[in-house]
């Protein structure tokens, strides 16, 4: 079956209320989510994630988007021309595809994990997308979540994360207090908080590169982790730095964590 490809004329229509309504939280309670850009696209169906529609720009249609278009079999496809889909989307489309998806129940820690990220109230939907994308290319088994972070099938973590949050494991872990730690710790995870204190280990401590399971734990912006996670946690961290700079962005820390702690095969 092939697609079929609908000239959008009136952009109030109700199909097109996914790309239309900003508030991801109504995309959430109807258990779908928006991927951007071809290259994300491809990903999530890679992933297995079923597509609803495509919203194209139509010089795409028969261009970039068309081995995608292949894929979808019957599912509708809108276009129209860059300046109707900017007014449609209330932004520019800068690579010309958006997508529609249906979200998949929730994944299980993988059984073989050695490294999980865990993410203790990160609300940045950037800095989201751009720990995921580190986890995944520093070979993170797994990113969890508490509920107190952002969603990481929102739009722009989607986008910043390059698709990788279709490739990696995430799952919540519940409510953001010491609890989780402890249950990390019951199942054989040493656990690694990552904190500005004077009472901490240095990043390249050995302990952190051989343990057979390893969870570093981040916190958001500004705050950091909570005084309660830090004191649950086995050992606090740091990262040494120089010319004065006391931290680095949640994001970039985590991709240094990742990659000095990372298990090897």
């Amino acid at each position: 079956m092939m697609a079929e490809v609908i000239e959008i004329t009136d952009i109030s229509q109700p199909e097109l209320r996914p790309y239309t309504d900003t508030a991801e939280l109504w995309l959430k309670g109807e258990g779908l989510f928006v991927a951007e850009s071809p290259k994300v696209i491809r990903t999530a169906l890679d992933a297995g994630f079923e597509p609803v529609s495509l919203l194209a720009e139509r010089k795409y249609i028969t261009g970039q988007a068309a081995d995608i278009i292949a894929r979808l079999g019957d599912v509708p496809v809108y276009t129209a021309d860059k300046a109707m889909l900017t007014e449609l989307t209330g932004f520019k489309l800068t690579q010309g595809l958006l997508c529609a998806m249906k979200r998949k129940s929730a994944n299980a820690l993988p059984v073989s994990a050695h490294r999980v990220a865990v993410l203790e109230d990160i609300m940045n939907q950037t800095n989201i997308g751009a720990v995921f994308r580190s986890a995944a290319a520093m070979g993170v088994d797994a990113v969890l979540l508490t509920d107190g972070c952002s969603d990481p099938l929102f739009r722009r973590t989607i986008r910043v994360s390059m698709g990788t949050v279709f490739q990696i494991p995430w799952l919540y872990i519940g409510r953001s207090d010491s609890g989780y730690i402890e249950e990390l710790r019951r199942n054989g995870w040493l656990t690694a908080a990552m904190a500005l204190r004077d009472d901490t280990v240095s990043i390249d401590d050995e302990r952190l590169k051989t343990a057979d399971k390893l969870a570093i734990v981040l916190g958001t912006e500004g705050d950091g982790l909570r005084s309660e996670t830090i004191a649950a946690c086995d050992m606090t961290v740091k990262i040494p730095m120089h010319f004065g700079v006391d931290s680095l962005n949640v994001a970039a820390a985590g991709a240094v964590a990742f990659w000095e702690t990372r298990y090897h095969r």
